[in-house]
Order: C-alpha cells, then structure tokens, then sequence
C-alpha cells in the first residue's frame, strides 16, 4: 500500500481521517504528532493513533526548534496579525509542513495530510508549505473533501459510531489549538460575536477581576531582540516562554477576542490566549523604540505588517518573507537591554527601559541643570524647515487671498 504522513493532533478532525483514509484512498496512514507545547499526554495521543488504525505514530519533539527558528523571528519582526494576534497557530504550521515532508521522505511516503477544513487558513498553510518544499508530494485534507457530506455535528457521530475517542462533542464544541505561543479557541458559541466569550473557552489566563490586587514585576533580558532571561536569570527560549505564559496568565495577562479577517474572505472569531506573547512583544517593542531611529521604526512597522501578513497568509517559505528577514535581523543589531514590565489585572505595562545602545540622551533631553541642547539653533532650523511652506504661501496663497489649506474655503452667500 502507498503511505500517507498525516499531520495528528489528537483531536476530532485528525481522528476521523485515520479512519476515513484508508476508506477513501487505499492508503497506509503514518501519524505524525508535533510536540510544539501540547498540554496533551502524546504517549496517549500516539497509542490512541495505533487504535483507531494507523500503521505506524510518530511524535516529535519540535517545542526548541519552534521557539528558535519561527518564534524568535517573529517575535524580532514585530509581527502581530491585525494588531491583535501573536499568530501561534500560524507560526506553528510551516514548522509541522516541514516535519511531514521530513517524515513524507524517511518513511518513503507519497503523500501528507492534514485536518484542516475548506473554509480555513490552515489548509492554505499546509499546501502552499508542502509545495513549496516538496513539489511531488500529494497533499490529502479529508475535512475539506467531506465538507459537503459530513458537518462537524455529522463528524462527531461518525467518530462515535465507529469507537474514536474524541475530546470534542455537541455540548463541547470548542475547537482548541495550543502551543507555546498561544492557544487558540473557536466555534460553539464563539460564532455569535454578539455573545462574550464564557469563562470555559479560557485555560491559559485567570478572570482579570479575580487577579490578584498586587502586580507583578519581571525584568526581561534581551540581546539582539531574543530574550535571553527573567529577572537576571538566563533561561532558554522554551523554558523562558513557559514560565512567562504561568506567571502573566496568573494576572490575566494576553486574552484577545479578535473578528479577523481569513485569507479565503471571511471574518472569523476568535478567542486566543498569550500571555507570553503579548508581554514580550509589549518588551520587545518598548526596547526598540529605545535603540532603534525614527526612520528604522517607522519602515519596521511596515516590514511588521508585511511578515505578519506572510506568516498567516502560510508563505513562511517565500522569497519576500526571506529579503524582509533580512531587514529584520539588521534591525536587532543593537535591540540589547533590559525592559522592566507590571503585570496587573489583565494589564501588561513598561514600567522601565535601559540598554548599553539607547538614544535616549538625558543630557540632549533634560530641562534641568546638565541640558546640553543648544537652543540657538533652534531658530534657525525653524526657519530652513518652514522656508518652502512660507515661500509657496507669499506666492501662490496671500496674492489671490485663499484660506490656509488646512481650512475648507468660505463662501459668501448668495
């Protein structure tokens, strides 16, 4: 029998298509589950892959390997996705394309699968990877090729008629993702975006209102814009991202209910949690607007948004996401320091900034004794710099008696 390589979660989707693979296609299914963070017991996961009737399960330990070569450089970009979204599931996809095509190739596989739904971004992420990466390579998604027989209230039945533990059912319909950046909840009642998020879609962060009354303090490290450390103590990425999501999410830190906007043109709700997230980012940027010119933060929002466009748009392995990573990375030269941040009550706040490289000059910024500024030549500057707006108003404005033009004009009536 030919052999696929199914992306498995665990979960209901990826479940299912253990079963309904070998229905359709003939073919031989090899499991192939991620660690990137999973809260899940894998062992579990991998012997309930053996159950249901998969030929072989692989789990794979990626959570550094995520960290270093998709988070980090994100983190770096400044990529949040519409101002909201940190894009832990979106990360996270390139990453599991890459070990299905490294699992597709070991195990001597024709093709890779994957769980997502045709309405999805997810599904765009998988094949654009997959193919960008091993052309040859058939890409099986059962939940969008079922998608017009099997709804995901026909699917739980499925899973139950034919003995597939799921995690999911009618009265627990939430669909979860979860790695170290971030979980995301949808579906259920999340679909009304009229109704607020109940408390149970949450698993990462405590109410804001049952916080505790007292912040916290943490003071994180960076060097070249990787965070390197908590409170003096140098930590690797994974181990320093795990404690930064327990001890932000105690203070209900990085809840998001973001309505996005999906690359195949619909708004979707969303519930993520990040607390990590969203405090390093908060880190992140307070520290670059310390060591970074005017001109670079201005272009490297726009490069911002651009990579967070790629990254959810799932052309992690593009050219272009290639050249702006280049931008990026000379950006970080100097984005050392330390950033102090208070955490209280659902809230992340820079309470302190310092850095070896900043341009902040107390001494050109102070109105206290030590100011160093030199104020005669402020006028001067004034001068030069208005010269073309003084020079087009006496000529093209003052003669025929126009309104500035920041003014709509005045008409007499009649």
């Amino acid at each position: 029998m030919d052999k696929v390589v199914l992306a498995y979660s665990g979960g209901l989707d990826t479940s299912v298509a253990i079963k309904w693979i070998p229905e359709k296609y003939g073919m031989e299914v090899i499991a192939l589950t991620v660690d990137l963070g999973s809260e899940h017991d894998l062992e579990s996961i991998r012997e309930k892959a053996l159950t249901i009737g998969a030929a072989k399960a692989i789990v794979v330990d990626g959570k550094q390997m995520f960290v270093d070569h998709f988070v980090f450089p994100a983190l770096k970009a400044g990529a949040i996705y519409e101002g909201a979204y940190p894009l832990a599931t979106a990360l996270g996809r390139p990453l599991i394309s890459y070990l299905l095509v490294k699992t597709a190739r070991a195990e001597g596989a024709k093709a890779v699968a994957h769980g997502s739904t045709g309405k999805g971004n997810d599904q765009v992420r998988f094949d654009v990877s997959v193919a960008a990466l091993a052309p040859d390579l058939k890409v099986i998604a059962p939940v969008r090729e079922w998608a017009a027989e099997m709804t995901r209230d026909k699917e739980i039945e499925y899973a139950q008629q034919h003995g597939i533990p799921v995690p999911v059912t009618a009265e627990t319909p939430f669909s979860i993702d979860v790695n170290l950046w971030g979980r995301s909840c949808e579906a259920g009642v999340l679909e009304d975006p009229w109704t607020e998020p109940p408390e149970e879609a949450y698993g990462w962060t405590v109410p804001p209102t049952q916080a505790p009354d007292e912040p916290a303090y943490v003071t994180i490290e960076f060097d070249r814009g990787i965070p390197v450390a908590l409170d003096g103590e140098r930590l690797d990425g994974v181990t320093l991202i795990t404690r930064l999501n327990d001890l932000a999410g105690q203070h209900g830190v990085g809840r998001i209910d973001h309505l996005e906007n999906r690359l195949v043109g619909i708004k979707s709700r969303e519930v993520y949690e990040a607390p990590a997230a969203v405090t390093l980012h908060a880190a992140h940027q307070a520290l670059e607007k310390m060591t970074l010119s005017k001109d670079q933060m201005r272009t490297k929002a726009w490069v911002a948004q651009q990579i967070a466009d790629i990254i959810y748009n799932g052309l992690w392995f593009s050219a272009n996401h290639q050249d702006l990573r280049a931008y990026v990375e000379s950006t970080q030269r100097y984005v050392t320091g330390k950033v102090r941040v208070k955490l209280l009550k659902g809230n992340c706040t820079v309470v302190g900034v310092d850095s070896p490289h900043s341009l902040y000059q107390k001494h050109l910024a102070t109105y206290d004794t030590g100011d160093q500024f030199d104020h005669t030549a402020a006028l001067g500057f004034i001068k030069l710099w208005g010269l073309p707006l003084q020079t087009q108003a006496r000529v093209q404005m003052l003669p025929q008696g126009e309104e500035p033009l920041s003014l709509p004009s005045v008409k007499a009536d009649g």
